[in-house]
């Protein structure tokens, strides 16, 4: 085998690892070596060429979205994790932006299965947390109706904060890597808040995205609407591009969705008074994927533009009527001509 660096191994280990405790997520052999087959056929690269075994059962889509997770795990056949490690670093040798492409691919999967555990897990609520909230409606409605009505309504306020929650772990770090940069928290970043005088005071603005080597801090964003105003936060987004250029960085805002507001055209205009840039839309995707390379841009094409574009797409269409229904081993969610199972945990309340 060849020597392998420190640093390969060390993102190799990232790959495999999510969290710790009760809540880790830890990738199999099998998961891994799904995983670099899918990554493999993403980059039209051949398994042949680093004598990695084929798959013993073929991809069930050619669309990763589409692919059950229990497929990555039910590989009868695969390499040892030493050996799958050394595949990994040939697969590095021959391009290093594989190991950020192979990481970015693994966090997105363990953030998957994780929340299929939540989904499964998360307990339904009692009366403790929703009973005196029957106040506001008794009597309005069924009493029996009523209560069905606050579990639901609480069930999915929790799974979609936990939701939430995930996605802010996965989102911005993912689109910070594959513009070549990193988050960095308010507590590490060299870009400060002003006083009123506009002097640099001792705390720090968090960055999006930073690349400390072009001194550039990104904002990066779905999208700008007049809803940022009434959240109390628009004043902040305001003030960054010229935190920025007092730190000398040059701020650069990326709005995906192009939808036009005047919060969008305030904000555009404060980052280039600033000095900055401003990308919106497709000039946003195509400044990432330029900024990416050859290999990232294609996660961005794979994995996170298709579900965004698709979501964006659905959004002025009506909405359908989804029945729910709660048992003691599943919940399930239909509407005329789909169905989604989520198969509840022995643990779960």
């Amino acid at each position: 085998m060849m020597p392998i660096s420190t640093s390969v191994r060390r993102i190799f280990s990232q790959c495999r690892i999510l969290g710790s405790g009760s809540q880790r997520i830890t990738l199999n052999e099998s998961e891994i070596f799904s995983l670099l087959h899918v990554s493999l056929r993403d980059l039209a690269w051949r398994s042949e060429d680093f004598g990695f075994p084929n798959l013993p059962t073929q991809f069930p889509s050619m669309s990763y979205y589409q692919i059950p997770l229990d497929w990555f795990i039910a590989q009868k056949v695969f390499p040892s994790n030493s050996e799958l490690l050394n595949y990994f670093a040939q697969m590095v040798k021959n391009d290093p932006d594989f190991g950020l492409y192979f990481h970015n691919l693994c966090s997105l999967h363990k953030r998957r299965l994780k929340y299929q555990r939540i989904l499964s897990t998360q307990p339904k609520p009692n009366m403790d947390q929703i009973g005196p909230r029957s106040l506001l409606e008794y009597g309005i409605t069924d009493a029996k109706f009523l209560f069905s009505w606050m579990v639901w309504r609480k069930w999915i306020f929790d799974v979609d904060n936990r939701s939430a929650q995930e996605t802010g772990y996965l989102f911005e770090p993912v689109l910070a890597s594959c513009l070549g940069g990193e988050s960095i928290s308010a507590s590490k970043s060299p870009v400060k808040r002003l006083d009123e005088n506009g002097n640099p005071t001792n705390n720090g603005r968090q960055i999006d995205c930073y690349l400390g080597d072009s001194d550039l801090a990104y904002e990066l964003k779905l999208r700008v609407t007049i809803a940022a105003s009434g959240q109390g936060r628009f004043g902040e987004e305001m003030s960054f591009p010229l935190e920025c250029k007092a730190a000398k960085l040059t701020p650069i805002l990326l709005v995906l969705d192009p939808t036009p507001s005047a919060r969008l055209s305030e904000l555009s205009e404060a980052f280039i008074d600033s000095g900055g840039h401003v990308f919106i839309g497709d000039d946003a995707w195509n400044h990432m994927e330029q900024q990416a390379g050859a290999i990232m841009s294609v996660f961005l094409e794979k994995y996170i533009r298709p579900p965004l574009a698709s979501m964006s797409n659905l959004e002025e269409s009506a909405l359908e009527s989804i029945h729910l229904s709660w048992s003691q081993d599943s919940i399930l969610l239909k509407t005329s001509n789909a169905r989604y199972e989520i198969l509840r945990s022995e643990d779960a309340i």
